[in-house]
């Protein structure tokens, strides 16, 4: 039993490759799915965020309006760096309660943590393996401007994450996500028997 982390910079399918994970019997927790949960209506992390930038980053409702705060934070690297002060220990505590849980009671083969900033938050250190989602710059600009409807958008969002380059030397096993799904496939399958025959008992 191996605790993955899997990450990849924005466009690089990271999501994709943790969903075949998912399907071959792995146990996928969501980081981003973790945060939405560390900031819904009425937790400290909310309150720590609307009194950091004010109440324009709320719906009418009341909870987070995400697309608002990403304009504030995208466009400024000090104010990218407060929020994820405010909210990573949180989501941080829900990742080290899903790893001892797991190594108690985990039936799964493999627990697989999916983060975008997992090496820039840390969270790689406490990962037995790091899954590193690649993808070439001309499909990486092409999915995200697809996604966020501008190129403009998509390189300031691209540009304001750490290189893929500098995450490559840190990562166990790397999976190609340039081409087509099932050559992604066929890569995410090889690094699951690996990891799995690896953590098997003898």
């Amino acid at each position: 039993m191996s605790v993955i982390g899997l990450t990849g910079n924005i466009g690089s399918g990271k999501s994709t490759v943790a969903h075949m994970l998912n399907e071959l019997g792995a146990l996928v927790i969501d980081t981003d799915q973790v945060a939405r949960d560390v900031v819904a209506r009425g937790t400290p992390a909310l309150q720590k965020i609307t009194a950091a930038f004010g109440r324009q980053v709320l719906n009418p409702d009341g909870t987070l309006n995400r697309g608002r705060v990403a304009q504030i934070v995208f466009t400024n690297p000090r104010a990218l760096e407060q929020l994820n002060s405010m909210v990573h220990p949180d989501i941080r505590k829900v990742i080290l309660q899903a790893i001892a849980d797991y190594k108690k009671n985990g039936t799964a083969p493999l627990l697989v943590i999916e983060a975008p900033l997992m090496i820039e938050t840390g969270l790689h250190h406490l990962m037995d393996e790091l899954w590193l989602v690649t993808v070439d710059s001309v499909n990486q600009l092409a999915r995200v401007t697809a996604r966020d409807g501008s190129m403009e958008e998509a390189l300031r969002r691209m540009n304001a994450q750490m290189p893929q380059e500098a995450k490559i030397p840190l990562a166990h096993r790397i999976i190609d996500n340039s081409k087509t799904l099932d050559t992604t496939r066929q890569q995410v399958l090889q690094a699951w028997e690996k990891a799995v025959k690896t953590t098997s008992p003898e």
